[in-house]
């Protein structure tokens, strides 16, 4: 299911710079290292709120994440489309809004 989901959006390309490409990797190993401290932390049968804590951080994260790639991608690749008359990136933008605000 995963590599499916993969699959359907590998069609489109966003150029990034190094310094970009590195600052999101770099925040997406954190958000997996606190993953990984997350199911350490059921493995050794912590207390619940303590790992609920732990879980809301990185949802934070991942909202986090979320926020500053869609302002890039608004920036560079939406403002690019519609510069070039794809009006289509426009509803593209908000029907990934709509998943992002479920």
């Amino acid at each position: 299911m995963e590599n499916e989901e993969i699959k359907t959006c590998c069609c489109k390309k966003t150029e990034r710079g190094e310094e970009e490409r590195k600052k999101l990797i770099n925040r997406l190993n954190r958000i997996e290292g606190q993953i990984r401290g997350i199911r350490a932390m059921v493995e050794k049968d912590a207390y619940c709120p303590d790992i609920l804590v732990q879980s809301a951080a990185v949802n934070a994260a991942v909202n986090s994440f979320n926020k500053d790639l869609i302002a890039s991608h608004i920036r560079h690749c939406v403002v690019r489309d519609i510069r070039e008359g794809n009006d289509e990136v426009i509803s593209e933008l908000v029907e990934t809004l709509q998943k992002l605000m479920k």
